[in-house]
């Protein structure tokens, strides 16, 4: 794990960085022949760059290069442990340049500076050397065909690949995204957020240095409409995987079916339970997850734990130490290490947030006070089943408290809702913990604690929170290749008429 620097030394690596300005494609960096777009730092406003986007005209190019090189075979074609050593490569080159990407990547999206360096740049890398390592381990199968046949099932990489990213955590998701892809074979091209496009760039620059073949890495910054929807249509696209709001991913459904019928694995949002229960124990252990939970990553997270669904006889103690907890959470500069939540991503998104806020019910029990793109944690206490803040995903520091009186009303309360992505449990009773855990409408449920599971458990949601797939583990392997059924006669000619 990298040890903090200085916020001195940050504000130096920040003021010497030299940072990508065009899209690279086909193993190099050039301009895309959209309009200019501008980075900004959403926490200063201040500009980063500018960066040729790119349009439906560089995604027909990009896919031609993407598609040739993946019928050439110069990827998809290296022997598995050949493909293994180009990634633990590029393993070797992130870690040798982590505190560029980090403080890129704080810089680009207002993550601070101490997230990015001991989270997302180690998790980073640890995800695409899990995938590396997996790639000459995962073994196919046969089926139990008779005595004159053999049954062989076999993956197959799917073909040309478009990874659609979120601005929320961009390295980490170009990680879940390009690593099992790369891993099992394809080509594949990332379109980033438009808010935060420079690390991705970086790592297809830095990932061509470790000897990933032209055409098989290729990004493509530029808004939606120009870059995000020609992916979806494409034609010789095989497979889109998306990250990001469910609206966005539901679109990504119609292009598939307006086209080509490409495989499509959607992450979307969430409404996140954490239901603590009558016989819960150590409320200042649960007081520090849910505080971690709710507003980690400025509450950008689709896995936050944003409605707190607790019993009536434990929430004024559980509230308090809440409170008392927050304290230590530092909002300011994302490049000061000492603070633990930076700046929203970008204006707009700051309206969003505010306008929840300035329509609530009732007045906010901490926080609700924004000062920019900077919003301290808030709570708001008693919050209605019908109101947007128990509903709507808000994607900011927001946490809904919800009072219950009985196991039965919490889970029905938890389930209420569009959303299924993750939720926790809290008891000291582990019959009662499982049988919440089993309950609970959910693709991750962590019972007494806030997570997500770690890089070899399934990450991907129920209802209108997933569809398709998972990110994470083998079952993110799997998703990115097809399957083949090999069926080899071995009966004998000589032994007469064989054929029903």
């Amino acid at each position: 794990m990298s040890e903090l620097l200085t916020h001195e030394e940050y504000r130096a690596i920040a003021g010497s960085l030299d940072l990508p300005r065009t899209a690279f494609i086909d193993g190099k960096y050039q301009a895309g022949s959209g309009a200019v777009m501008k980075s900004i730092n959403p926490a200063t406003g201040e500009l980063l760059c500018e960066i040729t986007a790119c349009n439906a005209g560089d995604v027909d190019a990009a896919v031609a290069h993407a598609k040739r090189a993946f019928e050439q075979r110069s990827w998809a074609g290296l022997a598995l442990t050949a493909r293994k050593e180009v990634l633990i490569r590029l393993c070797k080159l992130i870690t040798r340049n982590r505190r560029e990407l980090a403080v890129m990547e704080c810089l680009d999206s207002g993550k601070p500076i101490r997230d990015c360096e001991l989270i997302d740049v180690p998790e980073t890398i640890a995800t695409l050397k899990w995938h590396a390592e997996a790639i000459d381990k995962i073994y196919d199968q046969t089926a139990p065909a008779n005595d004159d046949a053999i049954a062989m099932i076999v993956r197959e990489p799917i073909g040309v690949v478009a990874a659609v990213l979120p601005w929320n955590f961009p390295l980490l998701m170009l990680a879940w995204k390009i690593a099992p892809a790369l891993a099992a074979g394809n080509s594949v091209i990332v379109k980033p957020a438009e808010q935060t496009s420079l690390t991705a760039l970086r790592v297809a620059e830095l990932a061509s240095e470790a000897g990933i073949p032209r055409g098989v890495l290729q990004v493509l910054p530029g808004e939606g409409d120009a870059v995000g929807e020609p992916l979806g249509r494409h034609m010789d696209v095989d497979m889109v995987s998306f990250t990001g709001s469910t609206d966005t991913g539901k679109r990504f459904l119609h292009y598939a079916a307006d086209s080509n019928l490409k495989k499509v694995v959607l992450e979307c949002g969430g409404k996140n339970p954490a239901v603590v229960l009558e016989d819960a124990e150590y409320l200042d252990l649960i007081a520090e997850h849910i505080v971690n939970g709710a507003f980690w990553n400025m509450g950008e997270n689709c896995s936050a734990s944003s409605r707190l669904i607790v019993h009536e006889s434990v929430k004024a103690d559980l509230l308090e130490r809440i409170v008392a907890r927050i304290r230590d959470w530092r909002t300011g500069d994302p490049l000061n290490p000492a603070n633990h939540l930076g700046a929203l991503i970008d204006s707009d998104h700051c309206k969003k947030v505010s306008a929840y806020l300035d329509s609530a019910k009732q007045k906010a029990l901490v926080g609700g006070t924004p000062e920019g793109a900077y919003f301290p944690p808030t709570i708001f206490d008693d919050v209605s089943l019908d109101d947007a803040l128990a509903t709507d995903e808000i994607f900011g520091p927001v946490l809904s408290v919800i009072p219950v009186s009985s196991f039965e009303q919490a889970i029905e309360i938890a389930n209420n809702s569009n959303y299924g992505l993750t939720a926790s449990v809290y008891s000291a009773n582990g019959r009662t913990a499982i049988r919440a855990a089993r309950a609970l409408r959910a693709g991750t449920v962590t019972v007494n604690c806030y997570g997500e599971g770690d890089i070899t458990t399934p990450f991907g949601g129920y209802k209108q929170s997933g569809f398709g797939g998972r990110d994470n583990g083998l079952h993110a392997h799997d998703q990115y290749t097809e399957l083949k059924t090999i069926w080899v006669d071995l009966s004998d000619p000589n032994a007469g008429d064989t054929i029903a």
